[in-house]
């Protein structure tokens, strides 16, 4: 879950990140990309727009050739105002809502098992949030581990039927693998993705049983 303003402000201030501060986040999954997206959209939810994402993550970078060091940088602090944009992200009271009113797109970025339900989830029972369409993270990403094309994610969109026109938000289990699918909308043109951030850990909570979409029966004993 997110932190507050005034905890994501002291801590990447202390890390030198000021608010005129181009971020490039990164990290050494062997997917190439797993936790770097949420890194950005927690930079972009908190007001701070100069922020990238290291195509291909540092697993590419060293395989490319590219200079790395053992070393510790030691950044001087800065002063970094954090401002929550709330547009940018989704309560379980609103999910709730737009089950009926449909006002927005959800695509769920989790695997197809735990999204039909055929599949346990870290100990959760699975499933979905009814009206989601299903968009594992992984398949954004190619063999090596880079982004693929806008072309193909445009396409990848087209196929399930979400329009990049109108109002979309993200989900998956916790929050994380939920914004490969802001970056991939964002990489389209499309800035304004929404993360649902309590996701499935939330809504199996709190939920009432014919809100969580399972094509499979579980037995209770």
């Amino acid at each position: 879950m997110l932190p507050s303003e005034a905890r994501f402000a002291d801590y990447v201030g202390r890390l030198g990140v000021g608010n005129d501060t181009h971020v490039v986040v990164y990290d050494g999954d062997e997917l190439g990309t797993f936790y770097a997206p949420r890194a950005w959209w927690m930079f972009r939810v908190f007001g701070h727009r100069e922020v990238s994402v290291l195509n291909g993550g540092f697993k590419n970078w060293v395989k490319e050739g590219h200079p790395v060091t053992a070393e510790l940088s030691q950044p001087a602090p800065a002063v970094f105002k954090a401002k929550l944009d709330k547009s940018l992200l989704k309560t379980f009271e609103e999910m709730m809502e737009n089950v009926s009113s449909k006002k927005f797109q959800v695509v769920d970025s989790r695997p197809a098992g735990r999204f039909q339900g055929t599949e346990l989830d870290q100990g959760l029972e699975s499933g979905h949030i009814p009206g989601a369409v299903n968009m594992p993270f992984s398949t954004f990403l190619t063999e090596s581990g880079h982004e693929k094309s806008i072309e193909e994610i445009q396409q990848m969109f087209r196929e399930k039927k979400v329009d990049l026109s109108k109002p979309l938000t993200a989900t998956c289990r916790k929050g994380v693998t939920a914004c490969h699918i802001a970056l991939a909308a964002y990489l389209c043109g499309k800035p304004d993705v929404a993360v649902y951030d309590g996701s499935w850990s939330e809504w199996f909570h709190r939920a009432p049983p014919q809100y969580k979409v399972t094509e499979v029966k579980r037995s209770k004993g």
